[in-house]
């Protein structure tokens, strides 16, 4: 890492070892990157970026379906469904789950759109897959952690919460999101 104080606020949470509880300190790994090692039984934690999902679906009016979020990050915005990628769950199964969760829309991934590593404010990075979809069933309405579920026109689309969303849709409608 190149600054001592990024190293810092990137490890300043990890106080003791997820494996054996003994003490973590910022030393040197083996391979010469600082990071935060248990001193009583070796373990080394890397601090890698979250894995998140979004979903891109047009209607056949080419409008786009949002949520508005209810929860943090970014509560009361606009944004894809989406969510972060479950442990025992491919992004694919975790974009058809988080869709059906938050619209009540049943869908299908058709591809993935790209990828975009980005800023969190809950785990400093995440890395968000965009896949579009298309609907194969449900009935349109808020669920999980959506106070609203709508399509939105292009022209009329509300600030977008993430950066990332807004990498998606420019990629897919080539119109730069607000």
């Amino acid at each position: 890492m190149k600054d001592v104080k990024n190293v810092i606020d990137l490890y300043q949470n990890a106080i003791y070892c997820q494996n054996c509880g003994g003490k973590l300190e910022l030393k040197n790994d083996r391979e010469g990157k600082v990071r935060a090692i248990c001193m009583a039984c070796g373990f080394i934690l890397y601090k890698n970026p979250i894995p998140a999902v979004a979903i891109f679906v047009q209607n056949e009016a080419n409008e786009i379906l949002l949520i508005k979020r209810l929860c943090e990050p970014q509560a009361g915005m606009w944004a894809l469904p989406s969510g972060y990628v479950e442990i025992d769950m491919t992004p694919e199964q975790n974009a058809i789950a988080e869709m059906q969760e938050e619209t009540g829309l049943i869908g299908e991934v058709e591809y993935c759109i790209d990828w975009f590593y980005g800023y969190s404010p809950i785990y400093l990075r995440t890395l968000s897959i965009g896949f579009k979809m298309k609907v194969i069933g449900g009935i349109l309405q808020a669920g999980d952690d959506a106070g609203d579920a709508r399509y939105f026109a292009l022209d009329e689309l509300p600030p977008i919460a993430f950066d990332a969303h807004r990498h998606f849709i420019k990629l897919e409608t080539n119109f730069d999101a607000p």
